[in-house]
């Protein structure tokens, strides 16, 4: 999971100092790898033949290791056992669900004291985060999920000369195991070898922006691990070059009423119409209703006026989502834990565009594309479109109405129609949330002493009966939990 994080910040060489961003960047396809022997066998439980039945050859030596699988490159055997297709075989690491399980501990841990001891806990919701991030990694563990990500991404940009997404062989995937068509071209990250063949970087940058937005408002289905170790070029034509996409274990997707809000709050912010900003935050829910909108306004006006006086080539996302979040605080605005894995691409689509070419204007790339998507989802014919779709959902919920009218009024004619909750119910969960509070309360002070006893025993101090004390008051609290 950690190593996960790391990948994320590595492509923000804008935010992070060079040397740091350096040894992040080693964690995109340098972690180290398992044992290419284990590999071999987890290949041939998993598939039920030997890797000689299965492939011409097979490389034991990892072609590259991430956090969570390693590959493995293979050639297939036709079925008169000449050499087929160059391939990638990706093998799940041994244990990894235990390694990850245990990290998740860690994070619920840190998440539940801060949820406890910090004030703003209510806001942030460290608690959901962590939950929502759970949903995310525990999937990446399924290659099967995996494999249809990619045929879904494929079949999105078929005939796109944006990007290539690499085929899938079904028949040699299971939970732990996954064969994939090879992909032969260059890292993103290998800037010599992209001028070396004359490839366009600017055309490249600008893609690679356009192909982020329409994954999010186009199709509703985006890769959320867009870190240079998964981001190759073909550049057959330098001129036109073509993005290749690898692993695609974390994708992610919005409800119709975030992407409105989202595609509105980016119109809104490049056009530097603050008060609409504000008036979409509180429509949302995003900070509470009482919000007032000429105080956000200004509030936001402040914060973004100093960054968009600047050259639109030297706006970034990332400062200005950095300095909204500044603001959020004072309006008690809410963290969206669903909006986070966007939040985590965009970071990373623009550090690597940056990183290409640094005068990208991601705001023209990227504004024309929303402009389209909200004419198309809001015209005339697509909200007919929408209306004949949950037609049917109306009609049965018209049809069941006068039963449910006629159960309601008979309850109400004899005096056993209820609405609200009766004082006896409130003050039953006052009572549960109370006993709740005070179990808490009693479990952290049974691990505080807990802890201090163990380290007292640990330093060998003398008397050892204050650590023997401790430890005895830890089993007291704990006991008196249940109680």
């Amino acid at each position: 999971i950690f190593v996960k994080f790391g990948q994320a910040l590595s492509t923000r060489r804008d935010l992070l100092p060079l040397d740091i961003a350096d040894e992040l960047a080693k964690l995109q396809d340098r972690v180290p790898p398992f044992d290419g022997q284990l590999a071999r066998e987890t290949i041939e439980a998993a598939l039920g033949k030997s890797t000689a039945e299965l492939f011409v050859d097979f490389d034991v030596t990892p072609l590259a290791a991430a956090s969570v699988a390693q590959v493995h490159a293979a050639r297939l055997k036709n079925a008169d056992g000449t050499p087929g297709t160059a391939v990638i075989v990706k093998v799940l690491r041994p244990a990894m669900r235990e390694f990850i399980e245990r990290d998740l501990e860690v994070l619920y841990a840190m998440a539940q004291l801060a949820e406890r001891w910090w004030a703003e806990s209510k806001r942030l919701r460290p608690i959901e985060i962590v939950s929502e991030y759970e949903k995310t990694i525990l999937d990446e563990l399924d290659l099967m999920r995996e494999a249809a990500n990619a045929t879904q991404l494929k079949r999105n940009f078929a005939g796109s000369a944006l990007l290539y997404v690499p085929a899938i062989y079904w028949e040699l995937c299971r939970t732990n195991v996954m064969v994939m068509e090879r992909i032969f071209g260059i890292q993103i990250s290998n800037m010599a070898r992209l001028r070396e063949l004359d490839v366009d970087i600017r055309k490249l940058a600008e893609n690679g922006v356009e192909i982020f937005f329409t994954q999010v408002f186009r199709h509703n289905f985006f890769h959320a691990d867009m870190h240079p170790g998964n981001i190759f070029v073909l550049a057959d034509d330098p001129a036109n070059p073509v993005y290749a996409a690898v692993d695609f274990g974390i994708v992610g997707t919005l409800d119709l009423r975030d992407q409105r809000y989202l595609a509105e709050n980016f119109l809104a912010v490049f056009n530097r119409d603050y008060r609409r900003v504000a008036v979409l935050h509180v429509e949302s829910g995003w900070v509470p209703r009482t919000t007032r909108v000429d105080e956000m306004e200004s509030a936001v006006r402040t914060v973004c006026e100093p960054i968009f006086d600047k050259p639109l080539k030297e706006i970034s996302f990332g400062t200005v989502l950095l300095r909204l979040f500044e603001i959020s605080r004072r309006f008690n605005m809410t963290l969206q834990p669903q909006l986070i894995l966007l939040q985590k691409t965009l970071l990373n689509i623009e550090g690597l565009g940056r990183d290409l070419y640094p005068d990208l204007d991601i705001w023209q790339t990227a504004s024309p594309i929303l402009r389209s998507w909200m004419r198309d989802r809001f015209s005339t014919r697509s909200v007919l479109r929408s209306m004949r779709s949950q037609l049917p959902d109306v009609i049965d919920t018209v049809r069941a109405l006068p039963p449910l009218l006629r159960v309601a009024a008979e309850r109400a004619e004899d005096g056993r129609l209820r609405l609200g909750v009766e004082a006896l119910e409130i003050e039953e969960l006052r009572r549960e949330i109370q006993a709740d509070r005070a179990r808490r309360d009693r479990v952290t002070l049974a691990a505080v002493l807990l802890l201090g006893g163990i380290v007292w025993l640990a330093l060998a101090r003398q008397p050892v009966w204050p650590g023997w004390a401790l430890c005895a008051g830890a089993v007291v609290a704990w006991w008196r939990r249940f109680s």
